[in-house]
């Protein structure tokens, strides 16, 4: 039991931040380290099997709620494929060992570096996937990126291409090379963002993304689930303690978590069992939907 960290999901809860130079931020560099399988009780994450047997392949599953997705995957008994970018290889290492210390080196792990932004490097995620584990049963796409800009006439159309290319072109490229992998019963997921809902005003080229990922999922949900039998959903997160100063503006990290009902950030754990959820039977019945883990908010 970690009854230490019950002060983390309490409400004011703020945890200190400090500025990063350039994105993608690194987690190692934060302090606390955000929570990545202890639950609100206190409590060490429970597993039950949930996976077993199952493969997938996290993006961005270095850090942040794709590392807690990762290791909770992982100890319901999934074999893995994650995601990094160049900048991160010391984290993936970490996040690798991390993932085999807590599953006493029973799954296997697959750790790739690509650039997501090129459809070459989706398809080459795909062959190397199948390659190594065999199957895919469980997609979980959760990379992006995004930086603060407070005037649209000051947005450079590169940050704008670059978001883009990033946050969606890239979750064409891999659904469409890896679903003709995909057996019916198993699932895509992706993360979004309270921004698709809520329209942050910092963050105009990274809404629009997020948006368009919500129409994306509903839109392959209803073309694969009755065909193919393979279910579509989202998740849409607030801030969680993972995420990057790297990518924020002064005010938002002063703010960091307080604009909530539950006045606090989230804790990746709290959106990785969402993503588990998701990619197991227990939700075998729900496609096309997204679940919002936001502290409160209401999206209507």
């Amino acid at each position: 039991m970690h009854m230490k960290y019950i002060e983390q999901f309490q409400k004011g809860y703020k945890p200190p931040l400090q500025e990063q130079p350039d994105a993608p931020g690194l987690q190692k560099k934060l302090d606390p380290q955000p929570l990545n399988n202890v639950t609100a009780d206190g409590k060490l994450y429970k597993a039950s099997g949930k996976l077993e047997g199952k493969s997938a392949i996290i993006t961005g599953g270095d850090s942040g709620i794709g590392l807690s997705t990762a290791i909770l995957f992982a100890l319901e008994g999934a074999d893995l494929t994650l995601t990094y970018t160049s900048k991160e290889k010391d984290e993936a290492k970490v996040a690798e060992e991390e993932i085999k210390k807590e599953t006493n080196g029973k799954r296997k792990v697959q750790m790739l570096e690509f650039d997501l932004r090129k459809e070459e490097q989706c398809i080459l995620l795909i062959e190397k996937h199948i390659s190594f584990h065999g199957k895919l049963d469980a997609l979980v796409l959760n990379h992006g990126t995004q930086n603060a800009n407070t005037y649209l006439p000051t947005l450079p159309t590169e940050q704008w291409h670059n978001t883009f290319d990033t946050n969606i072109h890239s979750f064409f490229y891999i659904c469409k090379a890896a679903i003709p992998h995909i057996p019916p019963g198993a699932t895509i997921n992706f993360n979004a963002s309270i921004n698709m809902a809520v329209g942050h005003p910092e963050l105009i080229d990274y809404t629009a993304t997020k948006g368009a990922i919500i129409g994306f999922m509903r839109a392959l949900s209803n073309q694969i689930v009755g065909e193919k039998g393979i279910r579509c959903n989202a998740v849409a997160p607030v801030l969680t303690c993972a995420y990057s100063p790297a990518t924020m503006s002064k005010q938002s990290i002063e703010n960091f978590g307080m604009t909530v009902p539950m006045g606090r950030a989230g804790q990746p754990v709290e959106i990785a069992t969402a993503f588990v959820y998701l990619a197991s039977v227990d939700s075998s019945d729900i496609s096309g939907q997204v679940i919002h883990i936001n502290g409160g908010v209401a999206i209507e």
